[in-house]
């Protein structure tokens, strides 16, 4: 879900959304606001979806990737800005495992455990070691300095990747904290989060990060202007501290600005 407009994969590997349409973000052909879900027009096989502010973007079973909506930035990946009102396949990406999308951003987690991003990269979200207007990437670039990836997120202007070691890496803005390396300064290539115990599953917002611990206790660091840290304050915290009174979890979920645990009782607290 994005914050306009939703998309879901069905088990037959066809993928539906509604919602508002300014950009073609439906992937229906048109840019008509849908109240009610529409087959993505040419999508078969596909295994995952995740969506953009103004775009969306699908995974399929082969390893490529399309996209569709909003494409200013060139977060469509396929060497254009031009918007796109149905899918056009992202370029150059033949063995992606896992995809997430930014406010104006995109990643790939290939198979190899490398990871390509695309699109907006005022504050470096990138991760090429570039910065700044002009630029912005409209086809997908290596990730610095990053190998052995399990798992990746994309903040609104920020990004995050988990490596097979348990370690957390982060890039991009920092205004509030949420590449938790105790600064507020933007970042252009990864840098390892420090102070964290071996994670197992991360889940991202708009400007903070939630770390799943192999104990099954989470960590969490960046906004906390809504309470979405789950602290009992709204202080923004650029380092990971540990979700008090947390135990039992076993997978853990975050949007704009609020966070969701699920429990091995099945309960879900949530907070922000």
């Amino acid at each position: 879900a994005a914050e306009d407009h939703t998309v879901a994969v069905k088990g037959d590997g066809t993928v539906y959304a509604w919602g508002r349409n300014q950009h073609g973000e439906v992937g229906a052909g048109t840019t008509t606001q849908r109240n009610a879900a529409v087959q993505v027009s040419g999508l078969t096989s596909i295994t995952a979806v995740s969506a953009g502010r103004n775009f969306s973007m699908a995974l399929k079973g082969d390893g490529t990737i399309t996209a569709w909506g909003f494409n200013y930035y060139g977060q469509l990946g396929n060497t254009t800005t031009t918007s796109r009102s149905a899918p056009v396949s992202v370029s150059s990406i033949a063995t992606a495992t896992a995809i997430a999308a930014g406010t104006f951003h995109a990643m790939a987690l290939l198979a190899d455990g490398t990871v390509r991003a695309w699109g907006h990269n005022l504050y470096g979200q990138i991760g090429d070691g570039t910065s700044g207007f002009g630029w912005d990437r409209s086809s997908p670039v290596v990730v610095a300095g990053l190998d052995e990836v399990v798992a990746i997120g994309a903040g609104a202007t920020f990004s995050v990747a988990l490596r097979e070691d348990g370690s957390v890496w982060t890039w991009g803005n920092n205004a509030d904290g949420q590449l938790g390396d105790g600064t507020t300064t933007p970042r252009v290539s990864p840098a390892q989060v420090s102070g964290l115990p071996s994670i197992v599953t991360i889940a991202v917002g708009s400007y903070h990060v939630l770390a799943m611990t192999a104990d099954a206790s989470v960590y969490v660091w960046g906004r906390n202007t809504e309470g979405q840290l789950g602290d009992g304050t709204t202080t923004n915290r650029p380092t990971p501290t540990a979700v008090p009174g947390l135990t039992g979890v076993c997978a853990v979920a975050a949007d704009g600005t609020h966070s969701l645990a699920l429990l091995t009782d099945g309960t879900v607290p949530t907070w922000g």
